[in-house]
């Protein structure tokens, strides 16, 4: 019988163009749960090289690696300094859901 390995899936070594990072973080953000975006966030700061986007964001990069872990939780702040190092954008639609009365 034939022994099969295996190795441990890293997202980071999947997200190699634009559309990668973009759909991931999307995916993400829509899934709505915040240590899953703070990880998805960590993940392309891996796969773009964590001690650049920490020097771009101004922050340390020990302190980016333990926020953007699947168990940390980021300040808003950091995340917004992170999104705008990684070169990307939030953009924010309403729902069918969302129900605003017009003043």
């Amino acid at each position: 019988m034939t022994k099969t390995t295996t190795a441990i899936w890293d997202p980071a070594s999947h997200l190699s163009t634009a559309e990668d990072v973009a759909a991931y973080l999307e995916a993400a953000l829509q899934d709505g749960d915040s240590q899953l975006v703070a990880a998805a966030l960590g993940d392309i700061a891996r796969a773009k090289g964590m001690s650049q986007i920490a020097r771009d964001a101004g922050l340390g990069r020990e302190s980016l690696y333990k926020s953007l872990s699947s168990s940390g939780n980021p300040e808003l702040a950091t995340v917004l300094k992170v999104i705008t190092a990684l070169g990307l954008q939030l953009h924010v639609s309403s729902t069918d859901q969302a129900k605003m009365a017009v003043r």
